[in-house]
């Protein structure tokens, strides 16, 4: 379909909830989304796409077809849009890469060798899944509690194949392992050691606590002192471990805190999973910058949670979700318990969210380069100034003192880093008086007369014009692009009391404020800067030129090649003035360097 003809399909749909499916010229799904009213959200995407995101015009751009399904209720759209997303992975929703879900332990006691082992997921292979737990870290800890308490391998080694093959490893040596790997150790006593397991596994501490005692003791009264002091270690591991499972088994039914932090061009959603108060775990995942960020959240929220095989008792949220409550019902179906979705306002649990938003904000950051700094800058520049990211931005100001050695200076930045290449001096010309404005009139018409001519240099146009100063420096640059025909964006910039820039101006007065977006505050800040300083720097060249050469200009004798021969070999008049006069007659005929000399010591003119 054609633009106008997507458009007028969308406007013909009914202002119902449901689900809608947007479809490229192969007919593969790009997007699905959810609409409380079909009719508004869709026709939205074929409106004026100025007002899109890049993101967004990108993908109304590939569209060729798309298909709605109406639902009965905006709860039925919630659970078919997630499913659809599921199914068809499309390209411009945002996934959850991660979906391995809440990790559970595996045990296959139908196994000659049975082994226990960390699983993502459950799976139909008869085998006995122990969980969920509150994360795979804490899953992994349990595992290697019960191996270290029933001194069971964690080797590679696969039995009965490779019993016996190789000596024993450093943890049979360290009394870690009942080195099951020899010769000598029946498949029965294994066996009976992963049955101990399983007993670990389902909670029944007690029963193999009473076990291993009853051993013990046994032991002890054969006088077997060294197995009866192994069965009490292993005893105490057990007990240990109880209390160790205990804690995590509510790992996963306390409280879990979501996080988002972005940099300039990547955002990270984070979770964080507590238990009684205590991190147990984190899980994230990075993205490129989305369109909107509480939708980017939203989405993952569902398919994080809708995922996990649980959920815990508590979720708190940076921000609220629009649809907060269909997922707190969807959630309850799914798992048979309620879970609440909370944004905390105050207390412990605003702590607990903003930990969970620096986690987010420090990993977008170490995945962020300098390069994408720059350009996620540059895009959110443009977004702030309602424009295409300027890739060629040009920068002005006047440098003078009481109207003297009045100069201006072009900064020239390309992809958010300085062309000094590019960079240009103007010596300003028949300026009298202290005139900014006229001064700032007068460059902007040498820089583009010189584009008009396509002089080399100059035959570069800007995507944005920045004026140091304020709404009337920034109408003096328009004045002139107006009378030259010419149409570029232009604003001016405005500082702070500590020189900064807090805010773009336009030409009519407009200010947009740019301190609250710290990407774009520091791109501008040193474009501003670097403008000043080589303003300032040509100014001072020269002022101190000027200064040099007039208090010389007073010498009789003194020509322009003597000045400058002077100023080659002395550096400075305070060095000159310390020569003595046999110095200065090596560069001048006699009369010329006892003037000089004069000059500078008139005391000795007698």
């Amino acid at each position: 379909m054609v633009f106008e003809e997507l458009k007028e399909k969308a406007l013909g749909l009914p202002y119902a909830p449901g689900v809608y499916i947007m479809r490229d010229k192969t007919d593969k799904v790009i997007y699905v989304g959810k609409a409380k009213k079909l009719k508004n959200r869709v026709s939205q995407y074929f409106q004026d796409t100025a007002y899109h995101t890049p993101k967004t015009r990108m993908m109304v751009s590939k569209i060729d077809h798309f298909d709605v399904i109406v639902a009965a209720s905006e709860f039925e759209a919630l659970v078919l849009e997630c499913s659809l997303i599921k199914r068809y992975l499309p390209k411009y929703n945002i996934l959850l890469k991660d979906d391995k879900g809440y990790p559970y332990i595996r045990l296959d006691m139908k196994e000659d060798y049975p082994a226990i082992s960390l699983a993502s997921r459950l799976e139909e292979d008869g085998a006995v899944y122990y969980g969920p737990y509150g994360s795979r870290g804490v899953t992994q800890s349990v595992i290697d509690a019960i191996r270290q308490t029933l001194l069971l391998p964690d080797c590679n080694k696969k039995f009965p194949k490779d019993i016996g093959k190789s000596r024993p490893c450093l943890r049979y040596h360290m009394k870690q392992c009942a080195g099951w790997c020899q010769e000598g150790r029946s498949r029965e006593e294994y066996r009976l050691v992963m049955e101990q397991a399983r007993q670990l596994l389902l909670g029944n501490y007690k029963a193999v606590a009473e076990e291993l005692r009853e051993k013990m003791l046994a032991a002890a009264d054969a006088m077997e002192f060294e197995l009866a002091a192994s069965y009490r270690d292993r005893l105490n591991a057990v007990e240990a471990l109880g209390q160790k499972q205990t804690v995590t088994a509510g790992a996963a039914t306390d409280t879990d805190a979501v996080g988002y932090g972005q940099t300039e061009a990547k955002a990270c959603f984070a979770v964080l999973h507590f238990s009684d108060g205590n991190l147990m775990d984190k899980d994230y995942q990075v993205f490129p910058v989305p369109d909107e960020a509480e939708g980017a959240v939203e989405s993952l929220i569902k398919q994080y949670y809708l995922t996990r095989g649980m959920t815990p008792k508590t979720i708190l949220l940076p921000f609220p979700m629009e649809d907060g409550d269909l997922l707190t019902q969807l959630l309850e179906k799914e798992y048979g318990k309620k879970t609440v979705l909370r944004v905390p306002q105050r207390g412990e649990n605003v702590r607990l969210v903003e930990l969970a938003n620096k986690n987010a904000l420090e990993e977008a950051k170490r995945v962020t380069s300098r390069e994408e700094k720059l350009s996620g800058a540059l895009n959110l520049l443009g977004k702030t100034l309602g424009m295409a990211p300027p890739q060629r931005v040009e920068s002005f100001d006047i440098s003078n003192i009481s109207g003297t050695d009045m100069v201006a200076s072009m900064v020239v930045f390309e992809d958010g880093k300085p062309k000094r290449s590019d960079y240009k001096r103007f010596k300003l010309e028949d300026m009298t008086g202290q005139d900014d404005y006229g001064a700032m009139r007068q460059v902007v018409r040498r820089r583009f007369v010189h584009y008009q001519a396509g002089d080399k240099g100059f035959d570069k146009g800007p995507d944005l014009l920045l004026i140091d100063g304020g709404v009337a420096h920034a109408e003096a640059a328009l004045t002139v692009l107006t009378e030259l025909g010419l149409s570029f964006p232009v604003f001016g910039m405005v500082k702070d009391d500590r020189h900064r820039t807090r805010a773009l101006v336009t030409p009519e007065g407009r200010e947009i404020s740019i301190d609250r977006e710290p990407a774009v505050f520091a791109l501008v800040g040193s474009i501003q800067e670097e403008t000043h300083r080589f303003a300032i720097t040509y100014h001072r060249q020269l002022r101190s030129k000027r200064l040099r050469y007039s208090e010389l200009d007073a010498i009789p004798g003194v020509g322009p090649k003597r000045k400058q021969m002077l100023l080659k070999t002395f550096k400075s008049l305070s060095a000159m003035g310390q020569a003595e006069l046999s110095e200065l007659e090596r560069l001048l005929p006699k009369d010329a360097a006892r003037a000089v000399y004069l000059h500078f010591h008139p005391q000795e003119e007698s």
